[in-house]
């Protein structure tokens, strides 16, 4: 549909306030670019062969953390590659994962279940404690207030630029997790507010939220069996959320594998996220493909979850486009 057309059609069928905006946003969508395919990120040193998720990364894009097999590794960039992967300073010794950085750098949350009173072998399955950047490193895990931590399980966290965090937990033991914001205010943790996108009977986890709180990436799955989580991008509409819009097959792919674990690059319009899937074997193929489909295998295509990146600009830009065409 060309860009005359999209406006003809807002302005003929007369929608107004939301709906406008996103038909303004299918119409811009029409127009932008297609995503380009994700490619796996920093194969067989990130992405390595065991279960890696959640990168996290200093303000300057020069440091990540991220989670394998429930512990928190930290590497450095130099040029275009990683060092071998080190054991935070502040995880080893409890099943951690799920690192966020504020975007200033100035703290990071993490998953945990370390206990958090004395004399306990272990914490909630799933708590979320914090971290403060200091001049030699970082300081001594602290436990999120009982206004975050609300039970046994409380995961996924995401820093907006405020300090405000997002999270997912469950209303109750048989609802589907929700996401949650809580806002920061005077050094305080406010009593956490859910986030709705529509759809009572979905399951939503795993928020991205840009630090400016103008969009949020976030997994999605309706209930049933043969379900599978899929990542969808919302932007602010008000005082809430503007309708999810599915990052289609080229990032969430097809069949039984989820995709999930959002998280944003210090560039704030690359999207990181997991998911098992593998490169595709080809037959027939030459003998250097054979040696090179084991080599891949042996680095990193095992099944196992690994870290895949792709531009969101492809979005955004629509986001942007959509408000400049002209509302009758």
């Amino acid at each position: 549909m060309k860009a005359m057309q999209c406006i003809e059609l807002c302005v003929r069928t007369g929608v107004l306030g939301a709906g406008l905006i996103l038909t303004q946003l299918a119409c811009a969508a029409d127009r932008a670019q297609p995503p380009a395919a994700p490619a796996i990120f920093a194969p067989g040193v990130i992405s390595g062969p065991a279960n890696d998720a959640d990168p996290t990364f200093s303000s300057d894009g020069n440091t990540v953390y991220f989670s394998r097999n429930s512990t928190i590794l930290s590497a450095q960039r130099d040029g275009d590659t990683w060092s071998a992967p080190r054991i935070a300073a502040f995880s080893g010794q409890w099943a951690d994962q799920q690192p966020s950085m504020a975007p200033d750098g100035s703290f990071l949350v993490f998953v945990s279940n370390r206990p958090f009173k004395p004399g306990e072998l272990t914490g909630p399955a799933g708590n979320l404690w914090r971290v403060n950047r200091e001049a030699d490193g970082w300081s001594a895990p602290v436990h999120l207030p009982a206004t975050v931590n609300r039970g046994n399980s409380t995961w996924a966290p995401s820093v907006a630029g405020d300090g405000s965090l997002y999270f997912i937990e469950r209303a109750s033991a048989e609802a589907p997790f929700r996401l949650w914001r809580s806002q920061y205010r005077d050094g305080q943790y406010q009593m956490p507010v859910a986030q709705f996108f529509g759809d009572p009977r979905t399951q939503d986890v795993d928020p991205a939220v840009a630090p400016d709180e103008s969009f949020i990436v976030f997994g999605s799955m309706l209930p049933g069996p043969n379900a599978h989580e899929r990542l969808l991008i919302a932007f602010r509409h008000g005082e809430g959320w503007g309708a999810p819009i599915d990052l289609g097959q080229a990032v969430n792919g097809s069949g039984a594998t989820d995709t999930n674990e959002a998280r944003l690059g210090p560039d704030r319009q690359t999207l990181y996220f997991s998911t098992d899937r593998s490169e595709p074997i080809r037959f027939p193929r030459t003998r250097a493909q054979a040696e090179a489909d084991l080599a891949r295998i042996e680095r990193w295509d095992n099944g196992n979850q690994n870290i895949w990146r792709v531009s969101l600009l492809p979005w955004l830009d629509a986001a942007r486009a959509a408000t400049t065409i002209p509302a009758r």
